[in-house]
């Protein structure tokens, strides 16, 4: 394995960590239009919390595939032909999350806004579970066969573990959503916020008890990577007690930074079980090797200088519209 295959598959690994630690209050937000909001005024409160950041956050997905595209192309093959249809499933929920906001604006009857209020509360969460049920399937390990062709059934892509990753995923985003809003509104909102997370982030222990004994019992993470993976499990637990300590201390930016570090958690963890592959094969001699499923060293070697060009004016541009619209809104 070069060095330059090695920094784009760390490279990718921090492009899914900013999609999750920014998409993740999105979809969290987007969840709490039906639930949270009880009002139709709180409700336009909840929207224009993300409103201005939600389409961009989406960016990173985007870019986390176009770099998969360019610089693991047998990666990209197999995971995005092996789980064709739960892409699908999560481009359906992407695009009913999206066109929500726009149409519910536009809708002169309250049965049209509540459709389309529905449409993003439903399409926030499915997006959330399915990527979370998709990427522990991934660790958990499909039928490939030595060509890198995934042939999988149902209960590969659906099992007790898939679920349980499904649902953690969604909660952390709920939670990271949760923390969000109380940064964002003022009244009762922000203080119906908070209490809703204080019991959430206690079945989120639980949660993340019952996801690190599945995680040893169908994964090699531990067996392989022992110290790491143990590493990451407590520093997950330890992230969740700080939030919890935020939202029963009322600090708000403690809560939604532990938040948005725990999804980074998890999503370091997954990348760090699956290192040195990319693709985790039941027949551990079918597995998709780094070395193996990267582009030629003259393309990874211009990718890299394009994006040390890029990068930084693009974390530029998020810097400058989360600071344009830091200020609280009124519920």
């Amino acid at each position: 394995m070069s060095n330059l295959q090695f920094l784009w598959f760390i490279l990718v690994g921090v492009l899914f960590s900013g999609f999750f630690f920014l998409e993740g209050f999105d979809f969290g937000v987007g969840m709490t239009i039906k639930s949270l909001a009880q009002t139709r005024a709180e409700r336009d409160v909840v929207i224009h919390t993300i409103g201005p950041h939600w389409d961009a956050n989406e960016v990173w997905l985007i870019t986390a595939g176009g770099a998969m595209f360019a610089s693991f192309p047998m990666w990209y093959a197999s995971l995005f032909s092996g789980f064709y249809l739960v892409l699908l499933l999560i481009l359906v929920a992407l695009i009913m999350r999206g066109v929500s906001f726009e149409f519910r604006s536009r809708m002169e009857s309250e049965a049209g806004r509540n459709f389309w209020e529905w449409a993003a509360a439903i399409g926030s969460g499915c997006a959330a579970f399915l990527f979370g049920m998709m990427f522990t399937a991934l660790v958990k390990g499909m039928p490939i066969d030595a060509n890198g062709n995934m042939t999988a059934h149902f209960t590969d892509y659906v099992n007790l573990f898939s679920l349980v990753g499904g649902v953690a995923v969604t909660l952390l985003c709920y939670l990271h959503g949760l923390n969000f809003i109380r940064l964002k509104t003022t009244g009762n909102l922000r203080e119906r916020a908070q209490q809703w997370a204080k019991p959430l982030y206690w079945v989120l222990f639980a949660g993340e008890v019952v996801f690190a004994i599945l995680l040893y019992f169908n994964t090699d993470f531990f067996a392989k990577k022992p110290i790491s993976t143990l590493i990451l499990v407590v520093a997950l637990v330890v992230l969740t007690a700080l939030a919890t300590y935020g939202v029963y201390g009322k600090h708000e930016w403690l809560s939604f930074i532990s938040s948005g570090l725990s999804l980074i958690d998890v999503v370091v963890l997954l990348f760090n079980g699956l290192f040195p592959r990319v693709m985790v094969a039941n027949n551990a001699a079918n597995s998709i090797l780094i070395k193996d499923a990267s582009n030629s060293p003259y393309t990874l070697h211009l990718m890299t200088v394009i994006s040390l060009t890029v990068l930084p004016i693009m974390l530029i541009y998020f810097i400058w519209s989360y600071w344009v619209f830091y200020k609280r809104l009124a519920s």
